[in-house]
């Protein structure tokens, strides 16, 4: 059976608590057996992927340019798709689930991309508001409510 895909999206320039809720997250999905896709750069991204990769799980990192280079070190699998932002497409698309943490206007596309597309999106310690969006209030809430949107879907 596959693992669950839920894509971590959120702020390159991240504050300290923004990362260490993503943290907590990608370590919580790792121990769940869930691979995470995130855009595979900085901020809540290298921090989600740093929590995942330490819990033994898996990232895909979707990079917005053409070198895997430049994909942060808890990237598994680096994609170069020299995109940009078009790239957030592709993250949405890949996700059964999406978290939003802090974030800026690539997360909102990200958000409403997912919601376009009638996947569950969560928001964490999250400023934007979509009619849509679910707001969780911790990183337990987040993977709880994630991993149940997951199975309704199976």
């Amino acid at each position: 059976m596959q693992q669950p895909i839920i894509g971590i999206i959120g702020a390159a320039h991240a504050s300290v608590k923004g990362c260490e809720l993503a943290e907590q997250v990608g370590a919580l999905l790792a121990e769940h057996k869930c691979t995470i896709v995130c855009g595979g750069l900085g901020g809540i991204m290298t921090a989600a992927a740093r929590g995942c990769t330490q819990a033994g799980g898996t990232v895909l990192g979707i990079l917005p340019g053409a070198d895997v280079a430049a994909a942060n070190p808890y990237v598994t699998y680096p994609i170069a798709t020299n995109m940009g932002h078009a790239r957030n497409i592709i993250i949405a698309h890949s996700a059964q689930a999406l978290i939003a943490i802090e974030g800026e206007l690539g997360t909102l596309s990200e958000i409403a991309i997912g919601l376009k597309l009638n996947k569950p999106v969560f928001a964490l310690n999250c400023q934007h508001h979509v009619a849509g969006l679910l707001t969780v209030t911790s990183p337990a809430e987040a993977v709880t409510a994630v991993l149940t949107a997951v199975a309704k879907d199976d």
